[in-house]
Parts: structure tokens; sequence; C-alpha cells
């Protein structure tokens, strides 16, 4: 661990030189000695062999082949890697040819002087601005590294083969206007122009000067020829030449041979540095492809193709076959790996690309969709094979579908009779109870809606040639695409659809293929539990799904029948929705006499009623509701459920016997109500079914018959009057057609059942108070003929009053509408009775007539709010079959009547205080 200071560079001079320039670095903590120094970083580079310790806050050293500005770190072993505050720029000083230099030197990069001069260029080297336009000084200049950045190959020195004109022009021109860079490029041609006039404007200037030299050099050869008396002057002097030459390449041969051996390394590593793109691309293609740039590889591989595909330098062609070898196992990767599935889209539509660039044989798109039509049928196939397996275990462990459907669930009304049975985790989740064939067909539209799109996309990308575009530059081979098999391609879009449809309809729909034959058939799945076995709650979330993805592949614009089939399947599973939804609502209507708590609550409007009605109302809208949220209600492209003929007639059908199943529930519990022997009391009789975990036990056992009878009406009335017309304006409302008609037969259906509840109400206690009536009327010995001076109305007419009063106030707690029309009805049967009873009697005594007067006028007009003309005329027939009083017996008569009234006028007022409930009745 580092014990002293970090190390800190504050100064460095010089800040900027060529490599191997010495450098002074001051600062603080440097080290402690040399040993502690531990590394040197200038620009990045690693200094160290040349550094030289002076003390703790001064170091010297040489810059290495750094090159831009950057830090100069020193790193000891007491206080680590340090920091600095200034920095060292590095920068390359071109060495001429003729030049001595320490280091090795790249002559790729330096302009030949020779061919330089024979090229005769537009300006020297020495020229500071070619263009004549001066330095705009005021301006901020590009920095090196941001030109780097720009031209990584380029540089902005004139005298090299990479000199950039952009980087020239931004370095040293980047403010100046269009128009002055026109008049420096005019400039910059004059001045060319001028240069490439002036060796022959001088020849042509001095060309007599140049013809004297001529002839004084031929004269001056030969006067030395006359003057050579032996004649061999001339070979003399070749032979000291010949002879100073050997000398001299005696002496320099060493010289010489070193300088041969350093121009052969020289040439060898100039091809190695010009031609290191293919001595480097093995290397590069093995570490980009573990990279993951193919584009990079196949890019670096084109480029060499192109450049030595037909090479005879047996280097090269050595070091191409090491590509090729290596190109060949990466397209043999990129084929397996296209052919690996799932397989995002645009990666294959990429492994396409890269292997037709590469020149792969045969047709690597059509290959890719075969292989993904294959793939896809296994899958949907594994998918049917692995769920109806579940299925078949679940089915041998008795874990059936005994779950509530979600429907039942958020109702409450579920139809489990094991529901205490049930484990919490079933209970708890919605996954864990669910039934195999919803699970089933979640999963297939998942698969379907995840891999068809992308199947038909690359289908259609490779018929419009878009694999293509991206290819036709680097690769050799120009695909062309194969119309012939655009048919095929739809016909294996239209095989995938058709599986999935008759997978779907071999789990939900068997019976819809019947046409087709038995193995065919068994091949789409056979499932261990009829479909029947399915909870009609759950079929909605399977419409879900169906129509989900109906609806997202009919944007795909899929070919041929594909959407046909997609159309017919999607309204087949949601008329089979709606029809076992609805026919799980009938069932479930039937049995509400087995939640009957007998409970009445009464309100002004609907009078007592139990619960009944109102879940009967329940039941249906919820219904009605869930079928509209996912089978009536349409979307975009789907067709309409009721627009054929039998699906409208089914429907109405179903609706009609919806509305009427009510109606043997409230008969049941009025005539033959469900019983069963309560827990408290084993002996007694309780109504509650076993079945019903969710409804309260009641209080009390089955109420009488005549109670029963009346609160049945009363709900039977309320579901008439009332249920029934709000039901029929949801069905309307909701798209239902011939809802009228339905209306009509199920009032009928309630009619008649209200008409024998009535009668069986009015019969059970009107008999009681009529077959009381003649024993009552002779009782003690009562004889009319020796009927006693009246002292006033009988007791058998105040019981028969207060029995009256008794069902009036029964009905009236239940029901307030019933107690005009019941109360007529015992009246009449009253009545009745006693009008036969007068007309029976064969003599009279002269006090009888006063007696039956009294005691009729006293029951009429004590129920006269309630006297109906049939009523009216069987007291006036009664009246009129008695003698006529006298004037004396008429008084006494009146007199006993107020007397009457008088002392019942407690119980006459509970038929006067009627007016309203009356008035309201016949309204």
């Amino acid at each position: 661990m580092p014990r002293g200071g970090a190390p800190l560079v504050t100064g460095v001079s010089p800040k900027e030189g060529p490599p191997g320039t010495r450098i002074t670095i001051r600062g603080e903590n440097l080290g402690k000695d040399p040993k502690d120094l531990n590394g040197l970083l200038i620009c990045g580079v690693d200094c160290l062999l040349t550094a030289e310790w002076k003390s703790s806050s001064k170091i010297i050293a040489r810059s290495g082949p750094g090159k831009g500005k950057g830090d100069v770190t020193v790193i000891t072993k007491s206080g680590g890697v340090g920091s600095c505050t200034v920095g060292f720029k590095g920068y390359h000083v071109q060495i001429g040819p003729l030049q001595e230099s320490a280091i090795w030197i790249d002559e790729s990069q330096t302009v030949n002087v020779r061919r330089l001069h024979t090229q005769l260029p537009m300006f020297s080297k020495d020229d500071d601005d070619p263009l004549g336009i001066s330095d705009e000084g005021i301006h901020a200049k590009y920095k090196e590294e941001e030109l780097l950045e720009l031209f990584p190959e380029g540089s902005g020195n004139l005298s090299l083969e990479n000199f950039s004109a952009a980087w020239y022009l931004l370095e040293n021109h980047h403010s100046t206007s269009f128009d002055d860079l026109r008049a420096g490029l005019a400039f910059m041609k004059r001045r060319a122009s001028h240069r490439s006039e002036g060796p022959i404007t001088f020849v042509k200037s001095n060309l007599s000067s140049t013809l004297d030299c001529l002839e004084s050099l031929d004269a001056m050869y030969q006067q030395f020829c006359i003057d050579d008396l032996k004649g061999d002057a001339v070979n003399s002097y070749a032979v000291l030449l010949m002879q100073a030459k050997s000398c001299a390449d005696g002496l320099f041969q060493e010289v010489l041979g070193r300088k041969d051996k350093a121009d052969s390394t020289r040439n060898a590593l100039s091809v190695l540095q010009r031609f290191k793109f293919l001595f480097y691309l093995p290397l590069n293609i093995d570490r980009n492809i573990k990279r993951g740039d193919y584009s990079l590889v196949i890019n670096d591989y084109v480029r060499a193709r192109s450049l030595f595909a037909n090479t005879q330098v047996q280097v090269f062609k050595k070091v191409y076959n090491d590509v090729e070898g290596r190109i060949n196992a990466f397209r043999t990767m990129l084929q397996t790996k296209l052919l690996e599935l799932p397989t995002p889209l645009e990666e294959q539509k990429k492994l396409i690309r890269y292997l037709i660039s590469l020149g792969c044989e045969g047709d690597p798109a059509w290959q890719c969709l075969v292989n993904q039509q294959k793939w896809l049928v296994g899958l949907l196939t594994k998918c049917k094979d692995s769920h109806i397996q579940e299925e078949a275990n679940s089915l041998a462990e008795g874990d059936t579908n005994i779950v509530k459907s979600p429907v039942a669930l958020a109702q409450g009304r579920g139809r489990d009779t094991n529901a205490s049975t049930k484990t919490s985790s079933e209970q708890a989740g919605w996954k864990s109870g669910t039934p195999q064939k919803i699970v089933f067909v979640e999963e297939l539209t998942n698969l379907m809606l995840d891999n068809i799109p992308d199947f038909w996309k690359l289908g259609q990308a490779y018929f419009s040639g878009s694999l293509f575009i991206n290819t036709k530059e680097t690769s050799d081979k120009h695909y062309k695409v194969d119309t012939s098999k655009h048919s095929q391609f739809k016909q294996m879009v239209t095989d995938l659809i058709s599986l999935f449809s008759n997978l779907v309809r071999a789990a939900f729909l068997p019976e819809s293929l019947e046409n087709i034959a038995k193995e065919t058939r068994d091949s789409f799945g056979k499932w261990p539990c009829p479909c029947s076995d399915i909870p009609g709650g759950w079929l909605p979330s399977s419409v879900r799904y169906i129509r989900f993805c109906v609806n997202s592949l009919s944007f795909l614009d899929l070919p041929g029948d594909s959407p046909l089939i997609l159309q017919d399947l999607a309204l087949d599973i949601r008329t089979n929705c709606m029809f076992t939804l609805l026919k799980q609502a009938i069932a479930d209507v039937k049995q509400l006499h087995l939640k009957e708590t007998w409970t009445v609550d009464t309100d002004d409007e609907s009078g007592g009623t139990t619960q009944l009605p109102a879940l009967f109302e329940n039941i249906v809208n919820e219904a009605i509701q869930h079928l509209h949220e996912v089978v009536v209600q349409n979307k975009a492209g789907e067709p309409e459920i009721f627009a054929q003929r039998t699906i409208q007639k089914d429907a109405t059908a179903l609706c009609t016997q919806l509305l009427q199943a009510f109606s043997p529930c409230l008969h049941k519990l009025a005539f033959d109500p469900p019983e069963v022997t309560s827990k408290k009391n084993k002996g007694g009789k309780r109504v509650i079914s076993p079945e019903d975990s969710s409804a309260p036990p009641p209080d009390e056992g089955v109420p009488p018959f005549d109670k029963r009878l009346i609160i049945i009406l009363s709900n039977c009335n309320h579901t008439m009057v009332r249920v029934i017309p709000r039901l029929v304006e949801n069905l309307n409302k909701h798209g239902y057609v011939e809802m009228e008609k339905a209306l009509r037969v199920a009032k009928d259906t309630y009619e008649d059942l209200d008409d024998s509840l009535f009668e069986a109400y009015v019969e059970e206690k009107s008999n009681p108070i009529v077959g009381a009536i003649e024993q009552n009327v002779y009782k003690g010995g009562f004889q009319w003929k020796t009927c006693k001076k009246p002292t006033g109305v009988r007791n058998y007419i105040k019981d028969m009053i207060m029995k009256i009063i008794e069902v009036h106030a029964e009905v009236f707690a239940v029901s307030p509408v019933f107690v005009t029309r019941v109360t007529q009805k015992v009246i009449e049967a009253v009545s009745e009775e006693l009008t036969r009873l007068i007309q029976c009697v064969t003599e009279h005594g002269p006090y009888s007539p006063i007696q039956a007067r009294l005691e009729l006028l006293a029951l009429q007009e004590t129920v006269n709010m309630y006297l109906t003309p049939h009523a009216s005329s069987c007291y006036k027939d009664a009246l009129d079959d008695l003698p006529v009083l006298k004037p004396e017996h008429k008084k006494l008569q009146e007199e006993l009547l107020n007397k009457f009234k008088s002392q019942m006028k407690f119980q006459l007022m509970c038929f006067y205080g009627d007016n309203i409930l009356r008035s309201s009745s016949e309204a």
C-alpha cells in the first residue's frame, strides 16, 4: 500500500517536441530515490527507461513516439499513480531522405524527391501559403486532436503523400470566405503555370550561349587529342578512374553492404507496412467474430478478395488461403445460427444479408423461411401435446375443473359443490385452477402473435428484394427473387393459420371438425375432458385471446384464405361462448330456489319481495354485460354476430328461455319447496341447499303454505311488472333482436303463474272463513223463525270481519299492491255464502228480518271500500229476499247499526284508511 503522498507534476520544460526531446519534469512527491520511481508516462507512452531521477521534485527524461497533447504521469512505489496540472505535446518532424535519424522513419510517407522534381510540383516544401491568402490571426484554430478525429489517415503537411486538402483548409483557412478561396485557387494555378514555363523560357532565352558552350567543349576535346602525343591519355585516365573506383569500393564495401541490408530490411518493412491489412486480416477476422462485429469481417473480406483473389505472389496467396478457410468456417457458423430458432426478425435479416455478402451457396433466405415454418408447426404441435398431457395427468389425479370460473368468482355464485374441500392454492391463484384448455389457447395465441408476424414480414422482405439491397455492392453473386416460390410461401402461411384454427377447434369445437378424416382430426388433438366440462365463465377468456389474436393478425394483410379462416374461427368461438353462457345463466336461474331465505324486504316501489328477483336480474344482466364485452360487441373487420339468421334465431330462443326460467323456480317454491334437514334440529325441515355454501342460513323453516303463496305472488308480480321489462330493455340496448316477442312470451308465462298463485292464495284464505259462516249463523240452536228481538250484531259477523282483517294485514305486510285484489275476492266469497244462507230460509219470525238485515248491512258497511259489482249484487239479492221492515223496525235497525259502528270503529279503520292504497292499486 502507498505510504507517501501521490506524485504531482506541476511543470514541464519544454512543453512540446518531437520524439527523443529531453524534458525536465518538476513537481512534488516525485519519489524518495531512483528505486522508488516505478513508472513515467508521457502522452501515454512509457518513458521509464530514459528517466533520470534527480530529486523528489525533479526528473529528466526523453519523450517517446507519442503524438498529440497528453498528460505527464509519475508512478512511485510510495505514492502510487500521480496526477499533473500541465501537459506535453508530442509531434513528428519530417525527416528528409538525406538526413540522419536515430529512430526508424516510415519512408512510405516521404515524398520521392526525384519523382517530385520530374513531376514539377506546383509548390515547394518551403511555400508557407500556396493559396496566397494571409492566415486569419484573430480566429481560433482547430486543435490537432480534433483534426485527427475528423481525418484519422490524413495530414496537413504539404510534403506528405497522405496530405489532406480538407485538413489544410480547416487548419489554416476555416474562416475564409468562398470568394477568397476561389481567388486563392486562381493564384495557385497561375503560380504553377509560371513554374512550369520557367525552365523552357530559360532555355529559349539562352539557346545561343548553350550552343557556344557545346562548341567550346568540342574544341577543347579536339585540342586535347592533338596535344596527346602518345594517344593513350584518355585510356590512362579511364584506368585511373577505375582504380579509384575499386579503391573506393574496397573502402566502402562494408558500409555499402550494411546499406544494402538496411535497404532490403527497409523494403521488407515497407511491404509489411503497405500490406499489413492482408497480413493482419486472419487475426482481425477472429477478433471481430468474437466481438460480434460481422459487418467489419465481411467488409474486410470483400476488400481482400477484390485485391488478392487472383494474386500470384506466394506469400499473399498463402495468407489469402488462410483467410478463405476462416471465412468458410464463419459462413458455416452464420448458417447454423440462422437456423437456430427463435431468433429476432432483424437478426435474421442481418444473418441473411451476411450470408449473401459472403457468396453463400443456395438461397439462405428461402432456407430460413422453410426452416421457420417447420419449426412453427412443431412448436404449435408441442404446445397442444403438452397441455393434453397435463389435462390427462390432472384427470388421473382426480383434479378436474373444480374451481370457480372468473365470472362466478366475481359474482359470488359459483356452482362448485365441493368449495369447502378446495386447497388454498386453488382459491388464491388465477392460474392454479384455470382449465387446461384455457391455458392452452392463451399460450397458443401468444405463440402465433410472437412468431407469425415476423415470419410473414421476413417473407415479404424476401419477395420485395429488400434483403438484397445492402448486399449488391459487397457480393459478386447477384441474387434474384424467385417469384415461383411466392405461391408456395402463401400456402405455407395458410397451412400455419389452418393448423392454429384446427387446434383451437379440436379443443373447444370438436364437432366442427366432423367433416375431416378421422386420422387427420385426431392429429389436432384428442382431449381427455369433453368441452362441456369447461365452466362457462372461463369461455370469455378464450374468446378474448382468440379475438385479440385474429385482430392483430388481420393487420398483416395475410394471403389467400387465411383471413377467412381466422374470421370463421373467431365467429364460431364467439357464438359457442354466447350460447354456452346463456345456457349456463338459464341453469343458474333454475337453481335460484335453492337460495331462497324467505326474508322479505319491503320498499315503496316494489312492496315486499325476497332476494330472488334481484338475484335473477343480476344473473341475466351480468350475462348480458359479459357477453357484450367479449362476444356481441364487434371490432373493426369482424362480422355482425346476429347477421346470420340461424344464430339470430337460436339467440332469441335462448333469451326467451332465460326470461322464462324464473317462473318454474317460483312455482316450485310456492307449491313444492325444497326441504332439507336442519343442522340444529335434525327432525325439522329448512329451505337451504347443501350446494349453496354462500347463502346465509335462514332463522326459521319453510313458511306456511298461505304465507309462501303471498310472498311468491309478490315476487312474481314484481318480476313481471318491473324486472322483465328492464331486462328486455337491456337486451335491446345490447343488440339482441326480436326481444318484443320474447317479452310477450315471458309476460304470458308470468301472468299464468300469477293467476295460479292468486287463485290458490284466495282459496287458501277464503275457505276457512266461508266454511265457518253457516256453522256460526246457527250456533246455539238459532232459528230464524223463533228469533228474538235483536240487541246487536251477532259475534259471527265480528269474527268474520276480524278474519278478513287478518287477511288484509297479512297481504298488506308483504305487498300492499295485492290488498284490494285479495280482499275483494274474499268478500265476494263471503257475500255469496251469506246470500245463499239467507235465500235458504223458508220461514221468518217477526224479528228475523231485522236481525238478518242488520248483519248484512253491518258487513256491507264495513267492507264497502272493497265491494265489487258481483258482491253488491249478492247483498242486494239477499236484502230483496227479506220481508219489508215496518217503520219502527227500521228505526231499531238504524240504532243497532250505529251501535255496531261505534263498537267496531277501531276495526273499521283498517278498511276506511285504505283510500290511498285502493286508488294506487286500481291505478
